[in-house]
C-alpha cells in the first residue's frame, strides 16, 4: 500500500535508515572488483529495459538484477500511462525545464541531500551542476517520450539512477566517514521519495504559480509517472509515492518545512547552479530566467536556497497570479477555484525560451564531454 498524508510523517524515520539491499549488494561487489567503469560503459548501450529481454551479454549478477528491476509496479495500468502521456503531450517542455531548475534547487533545500551531493565530488564540484543537469535531463526528457513507459525506456533510465544511488551509499559506507547518526542512510528511501515529491507536486505548484493551466487528468498523469519512477528506483511498495495528485500535495505540504531548511551545502549547490544557468543562457536572458524560477519556487524557499532576487521577479508576481494561478493550497492545486485570465502572463515568453534552452542541455553535454548518462563512481572524491 502506497503512502498517504497521514502515514508519511510516521514512516519517514524508518525510511531514512533504509537503503536498497539488492542494488547495494550488486554495487558493493562491482566496486570491490573494480568493475564500475565497465558497467558505466554498458549504461551507454542499454537504452531500454523490458522484463525477460535478452541480456545474455551481461555478467550474470548484473543480468539477474536488471531482469528483476525491469518488472513494472504491481498497480501498472494502461489508463495511468495514457494520463501521463497526456500530461507530457501538453507540458513536456515546461515541466522538463522546471524539473531541471526548481526541482534540482528543491533537492538542495534538503540539508542531507545537499550534503550528500557536495561530499560526492563528481556531483558537487565546480562542474557538478552541468554534469548533474545533463544527466538528470536524460530522465526528465526521455520520460515524456512516446511509449517510454511501455517500451522499457523509463525502466532503463531510472534503473541506472538507482545504481548510481547505490554507488553513493556504498562509497560513503566504505569511506568510514559518513555520520549515520546525524544523516541516516546516504540517499535513503526517505530522500528518494522526498525527491519524487519535489519533481512531481512541487513542479505542479510551480506551474500554477507561473500561470500554466494543468488539468486534473494531466496532473494525475504526471504524478502517476513519478509513482512509476519511484518504483523503478527500488523503493518498497509501502513507501511509494501515491498516484493521487491531491494526496501527494497534502503529503508534501505537511512535511516540506520539516525537510527543507537553509544550509551551507545547499547555498553552495545553488550558487554553482545559478552560475551554470547564467553561463548557459544567452546574455540578457538570465535575469528574466532567474526571476521566473524565483516566482515558481516562492520567495520563502528562494531565499532559503540563496537564489538571487530582483525587480523582475517582484513585477511579475501579480501579473502571473492574475493570469491564472489556482487559489490557495487549502483547496489543493486542483480543488480550488481558478481566477480567469487577466492581461498577459509575463512569463509566457520566458517559459518558451527557457524550455527550448533546456532542451539544448543534451547537445551541450555531448559537445562539452559532459556525459548525459548516469554514471556510478569507483572512488569517492570529497570536494568539501
Amino acid at each position: 500500500m502506497a503512502l498517504t498524508a497521514e502515514s508519511f510523517a510516521s514512516e519517514l524515520e524508518t525510511a531514512n535508515q533504509a537503503g536498497d539491499p539488492a542494488a547495494d549488494a550488486l554495487v558493493s561487489d562491482l566496486i570491490d572488483n573494480r568493475e564500475v567503469s565497465g558497467v558505466n560503459e554498458l549504461f551507454r548501450t542499454i537504452g531500454t529495459l523490458k522484463p525477460h529481454q535478452d541480456l545474455s551479454h551481461l555478467p550474470e549478477r548484473l543480468r539477474a538484477f536488471l531482469d528483476e528491476a525491469s518488472a513494472p509496479p504491481p498497480d501498472w495500468s494502461e489508463a495511468d500511462v495514457r494520463a501521463a502521456e497526456g500530461f507530457f503531450a501538453h507540458h513536456h517542455g515546461e515541466a522538463s525545464m522546471l524539473q531541471g531548475t526548481v526541482g534540482l534547487i528543491g533537492t538542495y533545500l534538503s540539508p542531507t541531500g545537499a550534503f550528500t551531493l557536495r561530499s560526492t565530488g563528481r556531483l558537487g564540484g565546480v562542474e557538478g551542476p552541468g554534469r548533474r543537469l545533463s544527466q538528470s535531463s536524460r530522465l526528465f526528457i526521455d520520460m515524456g517520450d512516446e511509449d517510454a513507459m511501455r517500451n522499457g525506456t523509463l525502466a532503463a533510465n531510472v534503473t541506472k539512477v538507482r545504481l548510481v544511488h547505490a554507488s553513493v551509499r556504498q562509497l560513503h559506507k566504505k569511506s568510514g566517514a559518513w555520520d549515520y547518526v546525524t544523516w541516516g542512510e546516504p540517499v535513503s528511501q526517505k530522500y528518494v521519495t522526498g525527491a519524487a515529491c519535489v519533481f512531481s507536486t512541487q513542479i505542479l505548484q510551480a506551474m500554477a504559480r507561473l500561470g500554466l493551466d494543468v488539468s486534473r487528468e494531466d496532473a494525475h498523469g504526471f504524478v502517476c509517472a513519478w509513482h512509476y519512477v519511484n518504483h523503478y528506483l527500488g523503493t518498497p511498495e509501502k513507501w511509494l509515492l501515491p498516484k493521487d495528485a491531491d494526496e501527494v500535495e497534502r503529503m508534501w505540504n505537511a512535511e516540506r518545512d520539516k525537510e527543507w531548511s537553509k544550509s551551507d551545502d545547499g547555498l553552495f549547490m545553488t550558487e554553482q547552479a545559478v552560475a551554470f544557468y547564467k553561463d548557459f543562457l544567452k546574455p540578457g536572458f538570465s535575469d528574466a530566467f532567474l526571476a521566473m524560477v524565483r516566482v515558481a519556487l516562492t520567495d520563502k524557499y528562494a531565499d532559503m536556497a540563496g537564489l538571487p532576487g530582483g525587480v523582475l521577479a517582484e513585477a511579475g508576481k501579480p501579473l502571473a497570479a492574475a493570469h491564472g494561478v489556482a487559489s490557495g493550497l487549502g483547496g489543493g492545486l486542483l480543488g480550488g477555484g481558478v481566477e480567469q485570465a487577466v492581461g498577459v502572463n509575463p512569463y509566457k515568453e520566458v517559459l518558451g525560451v527557457a524550455s527550448k534552452a533546456f532542451s539544448e542541455v543534451q547537445r551541450y553535454a555531448v559537445t562539452h564531454d559532459q556525459d548525459d548518462q548516469p554514471q556510478m563512481h569507483q572512488e569517492l572524491h570529497d570536494n568539501r
